[in-house]
């Protein structure tokens, strides 16, 4: 047997155990406020069409190709705010709250709402170019929550730890089941769906949170390292390119 003296033997090191960090609790008024709106036109939509016999929001709203080309670029927009039916407006509406309370409570309200806007935008942008038929819907905008969500989980997969895979797995589901099933289905616009789902991975990859653990136990929390010039960078990327290409779609 040999002998150490006490300052060289090997001391056990203890397992590092998990850091519990509580994440943002914001009230998700955007989420809140888009949807009210959201409803607010189709109760709109139901009651002209009652009254007046025509849909008046869908008459200013649609995309249309034909009056993009007149001029009406709203309607690159607007489509995010009139739905098809009740089943139509509750898909899209359960699909905001599902992914938009968290995201929202995750980027901040003002990130959020450029992120839904942005969007909308793409998606009406690739519907624009890629399908003459007419189309409405928030499906635009919720794809670009879609991947804003794998980026979200990809860019703090180390922070997330055993959760990322999981996590990341329900979201590129969730993506594969409504593009390559849903998105086969008679009057279902998938390129509105793809460009809206490309405009968030865009915007998200230079706008995502980046969070690291500051201050110490018990009192850690979450800190956003993201430089706001970054997040300036998602929105004129995704503005420019899905601005040129509407801009192509137009003369050509």
């Amino acid at each position: 047997m040999n002998e150490y003296p006490a300052s060289d033997v090997p001391q056990t090191v203890p397992p590092q155990q998990p850091v519990r960090v509580a994440l943002p609790q914001a009230a998700p008024y955007v989420t809140y406020t888009i949807i009210g709106i959201t409803v607010i036109v189709y109760l709109l939509q139901l009651a002209t069409q009652a009254l007046l016999q025509i849909d008046v929001p869908v008459a200013f709203f649609i995309k249309a190709n034909d009056l993009i080309r007149e001029g009406q670029l709203w309607r690159l927009l607007t489509p995010a705010l009139v739905h098809g039916s009740f089943a139509h407006i509750g898909f899209n509406m359960y699909a905001l709250f599902s992914f938009g309370t968290s995201l929202e409570r995750y980027f901040g309200r003002g990130r959020f709402l450029t992120l839904y806007l942005l969007g909308a935008f793409a998606g009406n942008v690739a519907s624009f170019l890629f399908s003459d038929a007419y189309s409405l819907g928030a499906s635009t905008a919720i794809f670009g929550l879609i991947g804003a969500e794998a980026v979200f989980l990809y860019r703090n997969r180390k922070l997330l730890a055993g959760q990322f895979r999981s996590a990341i797995g329900n979201v590129l589901f969730i993506i594969a089941i409504n593009l390559f099933l849903v998105g086969s289905l008679p009057g279902i616009d998938n390129w509105g769906h793809i460009g809206g789902l490309l405009g968030g991975l865009m915007f998200t990859w230079f706008a995502s949170p980046l969070w690291e653990i500051e201050g110490i136990q018990p009192m850690l929390q979450l800190v956003d390292k993201r430089p706001s010039r970054e997040v300036v960078t998602g929105v004129v990327l995704v503005l420019a390119v899905f601005g040129a290409l509407a801009i192509w779609g137009m003369v050509r």
